[in-house]
């Protein structure tokens, strides 16, 4: 019997299988708050066949999600499809087994709370968790597995749409290394303005965070857009993919969860 681990983010929500012992697939689809379980069903189902799963396969869902209208869909396709309720990061009774040092611990997001588990379950602490996404965040994880706060930014790709609309002459482009610093064109100077500014600010963040903190500390880089980055920072210890995941699932346990 085997785990539906969702993650819903604000552009993707992602889909991932674990058989107690291995992640057996995972895929991405848009999030859309306003996609019903049937409009979900189909669409999962094949994927899963192409792997050999099926929902019979399933027993278990777990959900975190940043996107509080997509719920009651996704809730509905455990209901139905699985025939079990999920557990929901964030409501009443689903225990993180962290504790959450922030003024204000009910305004955690759910993803951040979510790679604080699944960062220090691999690494330990103290350290940085780096997720880019729609927004990029920095969380910072105690050497007990804490979560104890950390900074939000916009995300690369929000960055860029915003200057395409803000612009009226400046086009989408591409996320990837120019080659040099000085563009020589329109589309390469943005691409170094993207690229380059994003690699200053997080080497220089993580530099301030360290200083502050006191203490040494890893930094684990995860998210749709982190991988375009990697073998470019002396300061990322570890490229993860798999750490919101691997966090669903460790929670997943420790509220009592079996295969």
């Amino acid at each position: 019997m085997m785990l539906l681990a969702i993650d819903v983010g604000n552009t993707n929500t992602k889909f991932a299988v674990h058989d107690g012992k291995e992640w057996r697939a995972q895929w991405r689809a848009s999030t859309d708050s306003r996609r019903t379980a049937d409009e979900y069903a189909p669409w999962l189902s094949q994927s899963m066949a192409l792997a050999g799963l099926s929902f019979g396969d399933m027993h278990a869902c777990i959900v975190s999600t940043v996107v509080p209208q997509a719920l009651f869909n996704l809730r509905n396709l455990s209901r139905r499809y699985i025939n079990a309720e999920p557990l929901v990061i964030g409501e009443p009774g689903v225990a993180l087994g962290i504790e959450v040092r922030i003024d204000k611990p009910s305004e955690a997001g759910a993803d951040r709370l979510v790679n604080a588990v699944g960062a220090y379950v691999e690494y330990g602490g103290p350290c940085i968790v780096i997720d880019s996404g729609t927004a990029t965040t920095f969380d910072i994880v105690g050497k007990d597995g804490a979560f104890e706060g950390g900074i939000i930014l916009p995300g690369i790709n929000l960055s860029l749409q915003a200057l395409h609309e803000a612009a009226a002459r400046l086009p989408r482009v591409e996320i990837r290394d120019p080659g040099r610093v000085i563009g020589k064109d329109t589309v390469s100077a943005m691409q170094s303005g993207i690229y380059w500014g994003s690699i200053d600010m997080i080497e220089g963040l993580c530099r301030r965070i360290r200083a502050e903190y006191g203490e040494p500390m890893k930094t684990i880089a995860t998210g749709g857009v982190a991988s375009i980055f990697e073998g470019s920072f002396p300061y990322i210890d570890h490229f993860d993919q798999d750490v919101t995941s691997r966090g669903l699932l460790e929670i997943y346990k420790r509220n009592g969860g079996t295969f």
